[in-house]
């Protein structure tokens, strides 16, 4: 509970951004500057989920991998600076960026979405999201919809071309890959989790990635209403989607990196049939926690919700 607590202030705190200048240049690979972003870009060595599924990320930030003969996906780009660690990450594997067919987004936030401008340009590969995370990658800005809109800060991500939209239930394909775009927005409005299988020695199970299910906001939104009711369903259907194994966006949530440490070969830690049910359950208990605060009349001074 103290990690969590610890990852979800860092998360607010990352809000006090450095200011436009610094977040967006012509260049893909701009460095991105927050409270917390030299922690989230911390080098990460990749390591297995399961099967064809690989982490590629930052050691607070996901990005996986998920391989075949004849095409890679990749999902989320970390911050504009992680591009090299994962580019590096991926090759360290033996696996070459030019068969990565598709990069695969969560959500258009700098800390996910930064570095698939530079990823992008390395591989060749076609970016895909929901319909309003594409339009803010092409545009490279959030819009007032966003709980993290601040027109102060303007937080920006590199611009992304060669952008399409999937819809709900949508299958990204390549070469033997086949992952699902499930539409989870409410941390954003364009959130979306992904899945596929993955096999290993015979068995196959559904792998999950997570989309953020967090109430993190900039000073005086409130969650209170529609918004509130838009993330709750999105957490209940998290709960309930086909899942043996999650990934969340920031790994910390699922508990990624201790998992790494004590999966064996003869056990592997990630396998959790109640895994998306528990992280649905935590947003739960947050959201609660966040809709409270809101109730309270120095709601609005809080940092981030």
């Amino acid at each position: 509970m103290q990690a969590t607590n610890k990852l979800m202030l860092a998360m607010a705190a990352a809000l006090a951004v450095s200011g436009p200048a610094a977040a967006h240049k012509d260049s893909p690979t701009p460095e991105f500057k927050c409270s917390s972003c030299k922690e989230w870009n911390h080098p990460q060595k990749p390591f297995k989920i399961y099967g064809n599924t690989w982490y590629v990320g930052t050691r607070e930030l996901s990005a996986l991998l998920v391989t075949s003969p004849k095409g890679h996906i990749l999902l989320d780009g970390a911050l504009p600076q992680s591009a090299a660690i994962i580019e590096k990450n991926i090759k360290s594997l033996g696996f070459k960026m030019k068969d990565v067919k598709f990069i695969l987004n969560s959500h258009a936030h700098f800390d996910h979405a930064g570095g698939i401008a530079a990823l992008q340009k390395s591989s060749g590969a076609m970016v895909a999201t929901s319909a309003h995370g594409a339009q803010v990658l092409r545009d490279g800005v959030i819009g007032k919809d966003d709980p993290q809109y601040d027109p102060a800060q303007d937080p920006r991500i590199p611009k992304i071309a060669m952008v399409t939209a999937v819809g709900e239930g949508e299958v990204v394909n390549a070469g033997t890959v086949a992952v699902t775009a499930h539409m989870t927005p409410g941390h954003t409005p364009g959130g979306t989790s992904w899945s596929w299988t993955s096999c290993e020695k015979g068995r196959c199970l559904d792998i999950v990635y997570a989309d953020s299910l967090t109430a993190v906001s900039t000073d005086n939104f409130k969650f209170t209403g529609a918004y509130a009711d838009t993330l709750r369903a999105t957490i209940a259907k998290v709960a309930a989607l086909k899942c043996d194994i999650v990934v969340s966006t920031h790994p910390g949530f699922t508990g990624i990196a201790d998992k790494a440490a004590s999966t064996t070969a003869s056990n592997n830690t990630f396998i959790d049939p109640n895994g998306c049910r528990e992280y649905a359950a935590g947003a739960d208990r947050r959201l609660d926690a966040r809709l409270a605060t809101e109730q309270q009349p120095a709601a609005a001074g809080l940092p981030g919700g």
